[in-house]
């Protein structure tokens, strides 16, 4: 039976996060039933992380400002991360030079070796990082997804996405870079790219930002830095012990809010696949 594991960030009503709650604060729910706990705690757990950045043609006047927003996230997160790098265009690069990497200069370089060119397949890039995010030592998981537009070039779908995000451990942070002139003319494809990228980091417990300016994604790279680090971890074994690959829903409340708190709101992901028995299991 699989620990089942769920990063939550709680925020009041201001958006700030809320320290100093206990595991009797929170009740989890999996398909409407209720969970014990086996694992309650918050900490400054150091992280797997995938920066996977969009390298088509329309980025190539934004990446120095996105590359600096990168590097800003990984400035400020915990000193034990440790990162990759991919560029996507019509297909998606690896950096196998620098890969999962804690030193700030090999993620520079990575980052730097770009050419701006070609269409874009965010669904392939985003699956293939999961993939190989699996390979990283921390415990838990993180991709931040930048692109600046709809995806016009993969071979999978959407939907094909949600799922191997909802089978991973991952958080998706995305930022979409739109331009009003974007939004003006290809308004159709621009609503699709933002349902795709709430879509992936609702999914997963994470967060999607639509800046207006490139410059903006300096300042969401810290708070996206600091919405990893202040996380509760909660896991449980769950009572439905059926191995049949079927998606589990996955709900957590606060019971009672600390006197003064106000009204509380939790993120995490929505849930998750069992596993699936195989032959000889």
């Amino acid at each position: 039976m699989n620990l089942v594991v769920l990063h939550a960030s709680v925020v009041g009503e201001h958006g700030q996060f809320v320290p100093g709650l206990k595991e009797d604060d929170f009740h989890v729910f999996e398909d409407k039933a209720e969970q014990k706990l086996s694992v309650f705690r918050q900490e400054d757990l150091p992280v797997s992380m995938g920066l996977v950045i969009d390298n088509s043609g329309s980025m190539r006047d934004k990446r120095p400002e996105v590359n600096a927003a990168a590097l800003t996230l990984v400035k400020t997160s915990n000193a034990a991360d440790e990162a990759f790098v991919v560029n996507f265009s019509d297909d998606y690069y690896l950096d196998t030079v620098h890969d999962f990497t804690s030193d700030i200069e090999e993620m520079k370089d990575a980052l730097e070796r770009i050419d701006a060119r070609g269409s874009t397949a965010l669904y392939d890039a985003v699956i293939g990082s999961l993939d190989h995010l699996k390979k990283g030592s921390k415990d838990k998981k993180v991709l931040l997804v930048v692109t600046d537009g709809v995806d016009n070039a993969s071979r999978r779908t959407l939907e094909n996405a949600v799922q191997e995000a909802q089978r991973s451990d991952a958080v998706i942070y995305a930022i979409g870079l739109f331009s009003d002139d974007d939004l003006k003319h290809n308004r159709g494809e621009m609503k699709k790219a933002r349902r795709a990228l709430t879509e992936l980091s609702t999914a997963t417990g994470g967060l999607a930002f639509f800046p207006e300016n490139v410059d903006d994604t300096n300042a969401i790279c810290a708070q996206i830095a600091r919405d990893i680090r202040d996380q509760y971890t909660l896991a449980y074994y769950p009572t439905n012990t059926a191995q049949d690959g079927t998606f589990r829903n996955v709900q957590v409340m606060i019971a009672q809010p600390p006197r003064g708190a106000g009204k509380l709101s939790v993120r995490t992901r929505l849930g998750y696949y069992a596993r699936k028995s195989v032959s000889g299991d």
